[in-house]
């Protein structure tokens, strides 16, 4: 939660019966002061913790009087929503500012690639979705219309679905056949969606817990999102204690290998379904699963809660994911010849990209961790001229460096300490 402090301003105005009309209701012993007795029943509702409401008193209490009148109850009331409207709006100021200048010269947009809440329960074809100004979707188009015809969005009422979307994928199944036929780049879209969301569930059935190839491509697309990860064995019930044991160290054994990280995923074991456990197979684990499944809706209900540090740790990430990109493409151009011989040169680069990495990280002291896949960065070479390639502009990198040690750190000591 992000408080800051916030001038009454025209809204009282514009807003005066709503103010009253909770003022009023606040108000239980009709004095004319909001106490803190009160606060604290008053406040309760916002489900906001203990820390944040001492915050949202003290700025509104400036005159530490112990009780609130009708203009400070109506500050109490504008902090919390307009701390989180200006931390996002801090975020685009220093995107448009500082970190859009550099991925527009380096062309990082070129090489890096829901259920939804409405009045009615409807489906809407992709394509239409896709050039809605108002939903999310319109950097899908980049897919074509093979992969539009295929996406749908339902919609239908439903408080949840005010602050949570869910993007469910078509099932991954094994052969090349499968990869071929879909007609659209499975994995690219993948990894857009992945880029964007908060949370990731990657479903098991204990009878199929093989990981096809198309499956290892899907895992690998989720580089550098391993944060959002987790792992859901499902249909647990139909098995017994012993299988169960067994199935779960061959689920952790198949991902090591897929995910090719040293962190264990989170897994989820339960029966996530509308029928009921079936404890005549496995009768001890019914509490089990029920912890289980408690534990993943808390999950769920976390990812409006953790909006914006959520962004905040996106757009962090994405500015050091565009200062490597920049640094990559400018050392490409570098190694160009100046007069002949550069398409030979070019195709050279792009079969040792692994080693001209390698040249990068150390000559400008950069995390490995940092860069992006080679396979898919090379893919996304093809067809570039390396010469139109813009050179190195050191400012324009300090720019966004001082943005991540200084600015950001501002930004957030701003919200987080209204006394700061």
């Amino acid at each position: 939660m992000e408080l800051a402090i916030v001038p009454v301003d025209s809204s009282i105005k514009d807003n005066q019966t709503l103010y009253e009309e909770w003022f009023n209701y606040a108000d239980a012993d009709g004095d004319g002061r909001f106490t803190g007795t009160e606060a604290v029943k008053f406040f309760a509702m916002s489900n906001l913790s203990r820390q944040d409401l001492k915050q949202v008193w003290a700025i509104a209490d400036s005159k530490r009087e112990g009780y609130l009148g009708f203009r400070e109850f109506v500050t109490a009331m504008q902090v919390p929503a307009s701390s989180v409207t200006s931390v996002i709006d801090g975020l685009k100021r220093l995107y448009l500012q500082k970190l859009k200048p550099l991925e527009v010269t380096y062309r990082y947009n070129d090489f890096v690639s829901p259920l939804l809440s409405g009045p009615d329960e409807r489906s809407v074809p992709g394509n239409t979705v896709a050039v809605q100004a108002d939903m999310p979707f319109s950097g899908l188009t980049t897919f074509g219309t093979s992969f539009l015809s295929k996406f749908e969005c339902s919609q239908m009422p439903h408080p949840l679905l005010d602050y949570i979307s869910f993007v469910d994928s078509p099932g991954v199944l094994s052969g090349e056949k499968q990869r071929t036929q879909r007609q659209y780049d499975f994995t690219g879209v993948t990894s857009w969606f992945a880029a964007k969301c908060d949370l990731i569930l990657l479903l098991f059935d204990p009878h199929k817990l093989d990981i096809s190839d198309e499956f290892k491509r899907v895992i690998s697309s989720l580089k550098g999102n391993d944060d959002k990860i987790r792992v859901v064995l499902n249909k647990a019930d139909q098995v017994d204690p012993q299988q169960l044991m067994r199935i779960y160290g061959a689920l952790m054994w198949s991902l090591g290998k897929a995910l090719n990280v040293p962190e264990v995923m989170r897994v989820y074991i339960g029966s996530f379904n509308e029928r009921s456990i079936q404890d005549s197979i496995n009768p001890l684990e019914d509490e089990i699963f029920q912890k289980e499944q408690d534990d993943l809706l808390s999950d769920l209900k976390d990812i409006p809660k953790k909006a914006c540090d959520r962004k905040i740790n996106e757009f962090v990430k994405r500015a050091r994911s565009a200062v490597i990109h920049a640094y990559i493409v400018s050392h490409l151009k570098k190694q160009m010849p100046t007069m002949i011989g550069k398409a030979k040169a070019q195709q050279k680069l792009i079969d040792n990209l692994g080693d001209e990495f390698v040249k990068v990280q150390r000559e400008f002291h950069l995390p490995a961790g940092d860069f992006p896949s080679v396979e898919q960065f090379r893919e996304s070479l093809n067809g570039y001229n390396f010469d139109k390639f813009e050179k190195l502009n050191k400012k324009m990198i300090q720019t966004v460096e001082d943005m991540l040690a200084y600015d950001i750190p501002n930004l957030l000591k701003t919200f987080r300490n209204p006394y700061g």
